[in-house]
């Protein structure tokens, strides 16, 4: 691998975000040209095209970039931190947690209430995880433990959420309940970005400065505490960032999988396999990835169209089973 390859990655992936964010506020059930989205942007073209661009398609493309920078960049910091190229941000249990949380306001009707309720419960579940999680990190509690905390969290989550689905009190919530799981960007507003905007933000914060710590603990958790890096802490800082950040997204898009894993794993070999490097190109990566998955389901099926997560799903689960064999082949 050149030196120049990961110096030439990062301004690419930033013009592919770019424009891929431009193409997310053309494309839709009615197409704009360039200049149509800028006036939209700026107000001096016509009112309901400015009404299109600022309310609907502006948050909507605001939004997916947020949430496939944080799972790209939680996922790159999750596979670093576990030394597990497999590991995503579904392994910690947040996703699953947040899942639960929004099950349970549909079910409950709490949208009539207040009419953020599925996003603020979604992300009262995911800071339930956060807490176990945290709890056990600052117990000195092994990278094997917080693993398997996290698939039990996982499996309590998809148990309660179906035993609240089975309970479920029309067959409207039930259905309502089923779209969320599956995760979307549609009819997302400015209301939805100003309440995850700052759980974001804090996630990134706790990720972005983790470079120098993960890079030591790829050559093994002794020799990264003799080079001077605190594990206990360096744990501390990527499961509370990775979990705040990924449950405030769950909270707002549903259930998105296979980002965290596919990104990280792509991107890798043009930063020289340092965990380290690659957490800016995946918080890029994973926001282009989210956007051009969430353009494709701008696409008309007959009469449907197809979820966010299930887009996403399909893309990553081939790959998920190639790094799967890849990885047996290299542990022969």
């Amino acid at each position: 691998m050149s030196e120049r390859a990961p110096v030439l990655l990062i301004p690419l992936l930033i013009l592919g975000l770019v424009s891929c964010a431009v193409a997310g506020l053309m494309i839709g059930p009615v197409d704009l040209s360039l200049s149509r989205v800028f006036s939209g942007l700026f107000g001096t073209g016509d009112e309901n095209i400015t009404i299109i661009i600022r309310e609907l398609r502006l948050p909507r493309v605001a939004i997916g970039i947020l949430a496939g920078a944080t799972l790209g960049i939680s996922g790159a910091a999750l596979q670093g931190l576990l030394r597990n190229p497999l590991a995503d941000p579904g392994v910690i249990g947040v996703s699953a947690s947040a899942g639960l949380g929004a099950v349970i306001a549909i079910s409950f009707g709490l949208v009539s209430i207040f009419l953020m309720a599925v996003q603020l419960l979604a992300m009262a579940g995911g800071l339930v995880a956060t807490s176990i999680l945290l709890y056990l990190a600052a117990r000195d509690a092994s990278i094997m433990t917080l693993i398997l905390a996290g698939i039990g969290l996982s499996s309590l989550a998809a148990a309660l959420m179906a035993l609240v689905m089975n309970f479920a009190p029309n067959p409207l919530a039930l259905q309502d309940m089923v779209m969320w799981l599956m995760g979307s960007l549609q009819n997302r507003t400015s209301e939805d970005l100003v309440l995850t905007l700052p759980f974001v933000l804090a996630g990134w914060l706790l990720l972005i400065g983790t470079g120098r710590g993960l890079d030591a603990t790829s050559l093994g958790e002794e020799t990264a505490t003799t080079l001077g890096i605190n594990m206990k802490f360096l744990r501390l800082r990527i499961i509370l960032g990775a979990a705040v950040s990924v449950g405030a997204v769950v909270a707002v898009c549903g259930t998105v999988g296979f980002v965290g894993l596919v990104i990280p794993h792509f991107l890798r070999p043009f930063v020289g396999y340092a965990p380290g490097r690659l957490l800016l190109p995946s918080a890029l990566g994973g926001a282009i990835l989210l956007l051009l998955a969430d353009m494709i389901t701008r696409v008309p099926f007959g009469s449907h169209q197809l979820q966010l997560g299930v887009v996403t799903s399909l893309i990553g689960a081939p790959l998920f089973l190639h790094i799967i064999y890849k990885t047996r082949e290299v542990m022969r």
